[in-house]
């Protein structure tokens, strides 16, 4: 995939525009004219005033793997939004939803924690998925 792709790619956008808003809760969100911006707006909104819920999920899903204050921001917020997409969107199937952040992951961390990510984010939609599509 090209940098150029990479750089369109929604959930690249998505992750982008919380780690800008979590760094400086003052910015200003715009959204840019693009494919798919209700998709990006509806995400980024959601996982921003759904967090304390997300968190709670995921600390009851996940117990002690998973510690917020101590993970990386970019991995927490890629975690976050994926569990939002995972909540809240279920025309999604879980596979795309996992495979598009783990794919992007390439983008933001590094190698070790793509299976980290991934072995969440599994988790995760077992238990907030309960039928599992």
């Amino acid at each position: 995939m090209s940098d150029n792709n990479l750089n369109n790619n929604p959930r690249i956008i998505i992750i982008q525009k919380l780690y800008s808003y979590f760094l400086n809760k003052d910015y200003d969100l715009v959204y840019p004219k693009h494919r798919y911006k209700k998709f990006i707006k509806d995400t980024v909104s959601g996982t921003i005033e759904r967090e304390e819920l997300l968190l709670e999920n995921l600390n009851m899903i996940l117990k002690d793997e998973f510690n917020p204050s101590r993970t990386d921001l970019i991995l927490k917020l890629m975690i976050l939004s994926a569990t939002f997409e995972l909540m809240f969107s279920h025309k999604t199937p879980i596979n795309v939803i996992i495979s598009e952040y783990v794919k992007i992951s390439d983008f933001f961390l590094e190698t070790a924690h793509k299976s980290y990510l991934n072995a969440i984010l599994d988790k995760v939609s077992k238990n907030v998925r309960k039928d599992n599509e």
